[in-house]
């Protein structure tokens, strides 16, 4: 199967993958469920949680079904297989081989009870590196620019930007199996880079394309007042 680039996917990751051609993706940037229930009451205390929680319900979608398992037996084999790195959100969660390069989310919450950082698992050989981006319910890094929280565990944006700035280069091919609220897709337009996203939920790949929809509108709009100056 041939993926067209720079777009996404309604479907299971792996029935797609494995149609896939080995190392045909430069890298794949994402965050799969954990199986901690991260979609479910307790973990939606915070306001913008809650309302991410209420925005997804209205499209006829429970949550609760987000986060109940991690990924099925093969999907991180198929990860590795069909790209040349591996940048794995929440690879704490699983059985993923050793590496010397973690990165470490430092999302500057404050005193409650969520986790102070998150981890991502690397396939480079590089040494372990923090990036803080503050991502605290209401309150964001920049506050002028929020984005819209649609996604239990949803990344900001801006930090997936400095991910693939350090880690990819302009013009590459990135993978995200489990695109959720879009945000790897988003970043990858913001910094050059092509995309394939795949989202097995309908609803949050509706939202996803919605979000991708918008900036590609953004991005037209911008253009054209430049060409209009120039």
């Amino acid at each position: 199967m041939t993926l067209e680039i720079d777009r996404i996917y309604c479907g299971d990751c792996l029935d797609f993958m494995r149609e896939m051609p080995d190392k045909s993706v430069d890298l794949v940037l994402t965050d799969p469920p954990y199986g901690i229930g991260a979609s479910t009451a307790s973990f939606m205390r915070c306001g913008q949680q809650h309302g991410a929680a209420k925005a997804v319900r209205g499209l006829n979608y429970d949550p609760a079904e987000w986060d109940v398992s991690t990924p099925p037996d093969g999907t991180f084999e198929e990860i590795r297989r069909v790209s040349r790195n591996q940048i794995v959100f929440g690879g704490n969660y699983f059985a993923l081989p050793p590496s010397s390069c973690w990165l470490v989310w430092d999302k500057d919450n404050g005193s409650n009870g969520y986790a102070d950082c998150e981890l991502a698992w690397t396939s480079f050989k590089t040494a372990v590196r923090k990036f803080k981006w503050r991502w605290n319910g209401m309150l964001q890094e920049d506050m002028r620019h929020k984005e819209e929280r649609i996604h239990p565990t949803q990344k900001p944006v801006p930090l997936f930007m400095q991910i693939l700035e350090k880690y990819s280069k302009p013009g590459d091919l990135v993978l995200d199996p489990f695109l959720g609220s879009g945000t790897t897709a988003i970043a990858c337009l913001r910094t050059g880079r092509h995309f394939i996203g795949i989202e097995k939920h309908e609803p949050y790949f509706i939202k996803a394309q919605e979000r991708i929809d918008k900036e590609r509108a953004q991005v037209r709009l911008f253009d054209a007042l430049g060409g209009m100056t120039a």
